[in-house]
């Protein structure tokens, strides 16, 4: 099985949608998008509420003839993730956005088996709560699939070679990649970037028939933009100081 992730366009965050040069990425992602219907079997497109997401994935999917709307499968935990954690001073912030010199010192956040009920995520917030509700999103993904997983891998009787397309966003897209590849996702959200509009692969492995990895391919593509000459986005992405 395949499972493409695509991160929305460039987004206009006051009114959920794409800035111009959005437009133009989603525009250009378009056919590559149409390449991976007319090559491989497409079984389910899965998107996220957001306008933003979901604007970038109809101007890949009308051109096509797919009907966003009545066609793809919308789930509300593939918003963007949307949990807080409480820190020391008692303010409340994103869990993916923490400075270096702060998270790295706080070794439960390396843990891959409870990192979202350790000590630092403890002190208050829903990270706990939001984190399983995306985990066991997934996994129902994988499982309607025939993949089931069993504890930190997969398990198939029958694996299948059907292709999924995910349009969601940067945060909620590395809460899933962390759930299949069993990973601490404080190390994705801190460490790793994709771009608006790049493409991620992940696609089952099986060394040993019935046990079932899944390994990234290609992670944050964008050579749909690079062959247009359309520089790539910074968007959620924090520039070195000048």
């Amino acid at each position: 099985m395949k499972i493409y992730f695509i991160r929305h366009a460039d987004p206009w965050y006051p009114t959920d949608t794409l800035t111009e040069k959005g437009w133009r990425e989603a525009g250009l992602l378009a056919p590559r998008v149409a390449k991976i219907f007319e090559s491989e079997n497409v079984r389910t497109v899965y998107c996220s509420p957001l306008g933003r997401a979901r604007d970038t994935a109809r101007t890949c999917l009308s051109p096509l003839g797919f009907d966003l709307d009545k066609e793809a499968v919308t789930y509300d935990w593939l918003r963007e993730f949307p949990a807080l954690m409480k820190m020391p001073d008692g303010q409340y912030r994103m869990p993916w956005d923490l400075l270096p010199s702060w998270w790295t010192a706080h070794e439960d956040l390396y843990d891959k088996d409870g990192w979202f009920r350790g000590p630092t995520m403890s002190l208050g917030g829903d990270v706990e709560e939001k984190y399983l509700e995306v985990a066991r999103g997934i996994d129902g993904i994988a499982a309607s699939c025939g993949y089931t997983r069993d504890g930190h891998f997969y398990r198939t009787e029958k694996g299948t070679r059907d292709t999924l397309l995910v349009f969601c966003h940067l945060g909620v897209m590395f809460v899933m990649l962390s759930r299949l590849l069993s990973m601490p996702t404080p190390v994705l959200w801190q460490n790793f970037f994709v771009a608006p509009s790049s493409v991620t692969l992940v696609s089952t492995e099986e060394v040993v028939p019935g046990e079932v990895a899944f390994r990234v391919k290609y992670l944050g593509d964008v050579s749909h933009l690079l062959a247009a000459n359309e520089p790539p986005s910074d968007s959620g992405f924090f520039c070195e100081c000048r």
